[in-house]
């Protein structure tokens, strides 16, 4: 740990992990994704939000009391190591990288779809490739700059989700309504199929490989305990605003966008959020919130190459990972994580020149069963965790889970559940097989490239005499 120290700048204060953590609520998953969510479940999504938000605080609140006992870069992959063996500790922090590396590509994908309501002529390509150099110099600065970064497009994000949920609430007050829609704004749009569950239990169901994507990558505030100057303080503050944010963000402003705008008529062609006042006759208001989505898509492709990076660092740290990628520049920063990242931006660069139309909705399933792979990590390295206390008589921290191991059972039990979801439409299935695939690539890597650690000599005790004896017998 003393080496991570060295070697790794602590130059994040309370402050950028703060923003950090209140700017990962609202990203892609929101600002884009949640389209695909809401034509699933129509209304209901609001309740998909509400039950994966209260299940992702518990996954947050089971990371922050390991945080605490443990501040370590690449934390909750040590976590696994720690308590449930080397081999968890490698499927976990791969398998982090892996999430990082294909929500990453997700959010350059809805960058690229941000630029086209702007400049539709422009291959959407070519918006990706600019946007990839643009992190990889970012994230080879001082961390600190890369903190700076983030609190400011954190800001952006946040003042416009507020003020798009005061102006929006204005509207449906004082009735302005879509022009031939035929219904008041408020609960009469809201409800105009008739219903919450407008697509039935089924719909609410298929809308959580999305719901849950919108929340992946919020696990990152975890990673910045190796580089905060005080984690046992500032990761639990960052933590402990989850639950008002997924209220305020996403309940909140999904709830504004649906009372406004009739559901049925997001079509993914641009942010829901873009649409909406596009279609409210207020093209001014569209075009100053898709300048908010593309800060909240670089904001969220910058954490992304941070995340990964730091874990890729931290997996080689402990032999799981190419000794390379312990390489630090001159400004505290592991250069070499960061090129890998961008490496795999340029494949997103590709594979939009390729899939411009199927991509996102594909990356968002395998980004849901990746994220929720880390999250059923933690949950079982926190059992673990408390288990092991529970033998030793060890002393419990003051942030602890509320309800303890029980609760993380039933966020345990949640998450098992997310997975099965995921086989039950053709378009999320393949998620499955990809995750499958991924986790049997990484057992044998495992077994064939990951050199075991040395036991540790065990002195030999001298013979007795009795036991001379007895062998001369």
């Amino acid at each position: 740990m003393s080496e991570i120290k060295q070697a790794l700048a602590r130059g994040l204060s309370a402050r950028h992990i703060r923003f950090m953590a209140l700017g990962s609520a609202i990203g892609t998953g929101l600002f884009y994704g949640s389209s695909a969510a809401i034509q699933a479940a129509g209304p209901a999504v609001l309740f998909a939000y509400m039950i994966g938000g209260a299940a992702v605080f518990i996954v947050m609140r089971a990371m922050g009391e390991m945080a605490v006992k443990h501040p370590v870069s690449g934390s909750f992959a040590h976590y696994a190591g720690r308590y449930l063996g080397r081999f968890a500790g490698f499927i976990t922090g791969w398998t982090f990288t892996f999430e990082m590396a294909i929500v990453a590509i997700a959010d350059v994908t809805a960058f690229g779809i941000y630029m086209g309501f702007w400049f539709p002529e422009v291959p959407r390509w070519i918006w990706v490739a600019a946007i990839v150099l643009v992190i990889a110099a970012i994230n080879l600065m001082k961390v600190k700059v890369f903190g700076e970064t983030e609190f400011w497009l954190a800001i952006i994000k946040v003042s416009a989700i507020v003020a798009m949920i005061l102006g929006g609430a204005a509207l449906i007050i004082f009735g302005f309504s879509v022009e031939g829609q035929g219904t008041a704004p408020g609960f009469d749009t809201l409800l105009g199929s008739g219903s919450l569950f407008a697509n039935g239990f089924v719909g609410l169901l298929l809308s959580f490989a999305v719901v849950m994507f919108a929340f992946g990558g919020i696990e990152t505030i975890g990673i910045t305990a190796g580089e905060a100057k005080d984690p046992a303080k500032s990761v639990p503050a960052a933590i402990n605003t989850v639950p008002l944010r997924i209220l305020l963000f996403y309940v909140g402003s999904l709830a504004v966008v649906m009372m406004l705008f009739d559901w049925r008529k997001i079509d993914g062609s641009a942010s829901p959020f873009v649409q909406i006042f596009e279609g409210l006759g207020i093209p001014a208001a569209a075009h100053v919130l898709n300048f908010v989505v593309i800060t909240a898509a670089i904001s969220a492709i910058n954490a992304d190459t941070f995340g990964a990076g730091r874990m890729l660092f931290a997996l080689a740290e402990k032999g799981l990972a190419p000794r390379s990628f312990t390489k630090v520049s001159a400004n505290g920063v592991p250069w070499m994580t960061v090129m890998v990242m961008a490496a795999v931006l340029v494949a997103g660069v590709i594979l939009n020149a390729v899939l411009p139309e199927s991509l996102f909705l594909m990356i968002a399933s395998l980004a849901t069963f990746a994220t929720v792979w880390v999250w059923v990590m933690i949950l079982a390295s926190y059992i673990a965790m408390r288990r092991e206390m529970g033998r030793s008589g060890a002393k419990r921290n003051a942030f602890e889970v509320p309800g303890g191991t029980a609760t993380a059972w039933a966020a345990l039990v949640f998450m098992a559940f997310v997975v099965v979801l995921l086989a039950l439409s053709e378009q999320t299935r393949v998620a499955l097989y990809v995750g499958g695939g991924w986790l049997l690539l990484l057992l044998v890597g495992y077994k064939l490239l990951v050199k075991p650690q040395p036991q540790a000599a065990v002195p030999q005790a001298a013979p007795s005499v009795t036991s001379q004896s007895a062998s001369r017998e």
